[in-house]
């Protein structure tokens, strides 16, 4: 397996990763905008 080609794979699996984490971080604020509006 060429060099190139193996850091390719990572970077993808990285850049996966930060999409999972941003996503978690919308869900995650969205929620607790939801929760807020309705106390108030």
């Amino acid at each position: 397996m060429p060099k190139g080609e193996m850091h390719r794979d990572r970077r993808s699996r990285n850049l996966a990763l930060a999409g999972v984490l941003a996503a978690l971080a919308v869900l995650f604020f969205l929620v607790t905008i939801v929760k807020m509006a309705g106390q108030g």
